[in-house]
């Protein structure tokens, strides 16, 4: 195998610079056109999007700046400091943003990326502060990376990417999957098109087809709180992980960094060990958050509930119920709390709600259930491509396994 050579970060990069944040006191500074990245999106991910754009005049009274198409960028700041990601559209950021655009002629962007990827412990022990532990430009600037030819680099990098690309093909389809599912619930259950020649009736929510009537959440589904598991042993990696309110995503349980067990707890509730096509909804914070399991071995934390089906056949609807816009604002409008909102899963069942007739509600979900069992396949699949990726990625990086003897 060809020899490695050790650069510091500064040295494969034509330029490194920080972003900036326009002053919240000027609403004309927000809600333009301009891309504008914020730490809390990174996530060892690829970025098309932003959750907040700037306007230029924005840009223009800010020391936020234009970062290219495929830089490099590393969170320094609080929770996220060392993560990284890869900027997919011209984009700015935020000061807490070190934003690196690689020289091509050194360096493939995307083993860049990997390679800090690979050492983010590393990267982020170096963080220091009070309160917050930081990074700074020049702790990344100086952080020593060993690369081989580039010829190398780009064939380790297609290697990784292709792993990636899949898992982002599976995220768009399981995206119109549930596009799809909500745009039936609607179409059924809010704008009733499939009823409109029937007979409708008056009730305390609006007229509705005859036949079905106003009820509780709680004629649909049970809600199952999980265990609380402060006196147990945690590892970094074991047979169970602890599904927590950080897990659940809106329509994803994402388990990375959860904590572990090796056993379960011998008065853990049954119902607290998980399996495949599990509904879950958070209970605490992020209230209203509500995904699929996809993976066995989740062990239910406190702050999560399960949503049991009152029916089996009901499944697929219940599940497009709680995914529901309107149903996830009416659960956090009704939570309670004032330092960290908490719903509860006893007034949550009391909420009125309009009950189709049985057969509608089976009709509905014999139909969406061929969608969501796609999506749980995705899933699953989504997650045996990660597990491969993080597992080729410390030998590939360490060029201890030629990418020449890798099939997938």
């Amino acid at each position: 195998m060809e020899e490695w050579k050790e650069y510091k970060i500064g040295d494969i990069c034509s330029h490194v610079c920080s972003g900036g944040t326009p002053s919240s006191k000027h609403a004309e500074y927000y809600d333009g056109d301009i891309p504008w990245l914020n730490t809390k999106e990174i996530n060892f991910n690829r970025i098309y999007n932003t959750e907040k754009c700037i306007t230029e005049e924005g840009l223009n009274n800010s020391s936020a700046k234009w970062i290219a198409e495929n830089s490099v960028i590393v969170a320094m700041y609080g929770a996220t400091a060392g993560k990284t990601a890869i900027a997919k559209i011209p984009l700015t950021t935020n000061q807490a943003c070190c934003n690196l655009t690689i020289n091509p002629n050194i360096a493939d962007y995307r083993f860049v990326y990997y390679f800090l990827y690979y050492k983010f412990i590393e990267l982020a022990s170096l963080a220091n502060g009070g309160a917050q532990q930081n990074l700074n430009a020049q702790i990344i600037k100086d952080f020593d990376i060993v690369l081989p030819s580039l010829k190398e680099q780009t064939h380790i990098a297609n290697l990784l990417s292709s792993l990636e690309d899949k898992i982002e093909v599976n995220r768009r389809i399981n995206d119109n999957l549930e596009q799809q599912a909500q745009a039936l619930f609607k179409s059924w259950f809010v704008d009733f098109e499939p009823f409109k020649d029937g007979e409708f009736v008056e009730s305390e929510l609006g007229m509705i087809p005859k036949g079905w009537k106003v009820g509780t959440i709680g004629e649909l589904c049970s809600l199952e709180s999980g265990y609380a598991f402060q006196s147990c042993t945690y590892v970094d990696k074991g047979l169970y992980r602890l599904v927590t309110i950080k897990n659940v995503q809106d329509g994803y349980l994402n388990s990375d960094g959860a904590v572990c067990l090796n056993e379960v707890p011998s008065r853990m509730p049954t119902h607290c060990l998980l399996k495949i096509g599990d509904i879950l909804l958070s209970l605490t914070g992020n209230v209203g958050r509500c995904c699929l399991v996809n993976e066995k071995g989740g062990l239910l934390n406190q702050r999560v509930a399960k949503i049991n089906p009152k029916m089996d056949s009901f499944w697929g609807y219940v599940y497009t119920f709680f995914r529901n816009e309107d149903i996830k604002a009416l659960l956090i409008s009704i939570a309670r709390g004032t330092a960290q909102a908490n719903l509860s899963p006893v007034e949550t069942l009391k909420h009125p709600t309009i009950v189709p007739t049985i057969e509608t509600i089976e009709k509905f979900s014999k139909i969406v259930n061929i969608l969501y069992e796609a999506f749980i396949n995705n899933m699953i699949e989504s997650r045996r491509l990660a597990e491969l990726r993080d597992t080729l990625l410390p030998r590939l990086m360490s060029g201890e396994l030629d990418v020449n003897n890798v099939a997938l």
